[in-house]
């Protein structure tokens, strides 16, 4: 059976993604950042070209539901540009919303996920390929239990890949233990965010072996402190025989940083001293076409 993943432009083949930035922003806007909003569609453009110019192929957008996704611009771009966009349904923490939002949708947030991973994202026609959702700084609040829940009714529909935020990459134990133990989602549909700012080596290992996928993905900002950390911790968990489970993104949330073509030019060419060619063209291109297709499943969904 083919697998597929889905763009903003319709379901291709998991193996067309090519060169894949697993974790990205074209598009995002929170009360938590005044000022600081990514809308800017020449802006999106002038960044996704150059990474694409860079060898790039696919970016997958994180920015889930009432956060400025703008889906009609993601279809633009893609239709301009040739590249392939992945958009997400899904909500992130509590406080990047207003009250009212959250007390209208929380109630049906997976009749939601379901509709804009079926139908469309606000009639635009344009539909999510993954479900993104947020943990909190070491465990889980109500409201992630919640949005996990949901997430995981509608990845049961549907089949698509649950992204989780973890805050300052904790919590990974907790998440894994409600959306893959309690209920039910395969760990290889599970993909577990901002890992690299956490560098817990026995937490990363765990966490493989429980079959997630395993996203590092904050190098656009280079400003962290244990982002020097990032090649031992690819070739700890590459030695110990969890190459297939890596991931790199950018994850752009602000103007001024160095976003996505950091990602293909810097960024690279410093891993390829440690990790070597062949085991970055796995986390590029052959680890995300398995990591973003659609797992088959039996409760009826279109598309």
């Amino acid at each position: 059976m083919v697998t597929v993943v889905r763009t903003v432009l319709g379901d291709i083949p998991a193996t067309e993604l090519g060169t894949t930035d697993a974790h990205d922003h074209l598009f995002i806007r929170s009360p938590l950042l005044p000022g600081q909003e990514l809308n800017d569609p020449a802006r999106a453009e002038q960044a996704l070209r150059a990474f694409l110019r860079l060898g790039g192929r696919s970016v997958v957008q994180w920015t889930p539901h009432g956060m400025g996704r703008e889906p009609a611009a993601l279809e633009a771009l893609a239709r301009a540009s040739g590249a392939h966009l992945v958009a997400a349904t899904g909500l992130h923490q509590a406080v990047h919303y207003p009250a009212e939002l959250l007390t209208r949708i929380m109630g049906t947030a997976d009749e939601l996920f379901v509709s804009e991973l079926t139908e469309g994202i606000r009639d635009t026609g344009v539909r999510a390929g993954l479900i993104k959702v947020a943990g909190s700084f070491h465990g889980l609040d109500a409201h992630a239990v919640q949005t996990m829940r949901a997430a995981a009714s509608a990845h049961h529909r549907t089949g698509a890949p649950i992204a989780v935020h973890l805050e300052l990459g904790t919590g990974a134990t907790d998440v894994l233990d409600l959306l893959c133990g309690e209920l039910e989602v395969p760990p290889c549909s599970v993909l577990l965010g901002h890992l690299g700012r956490c560098p817990d080596s026995v937490m990363h290992h765990e966490a493989a072996e429980a079959g997630a996928f395993l996203a590092f993905d904050g190098p656009s900002r280079t400003n962290h402190a244990t982002d020097w950390r990032l090649p031992e911790l690819l070739l700890s968990l590459a030695d110990a025989g969890y190459a297939d489970r890596l991931l790199l993104g950018g994850d752009t949330t602000t103007p001024g940083t160095p976003g996505m073509p950091h990602l293909l030019g810097p960024l690279r060419s410093r891993l390829r001293l440690t990790l070597g060619e062949d085991l970055l063209e796995q986390i590029f291109t052959l680890n995300p076409a398995r990591a973003f297709a659609l797992a088959p499943h039996t409760k009826g969904a279109k598309g």
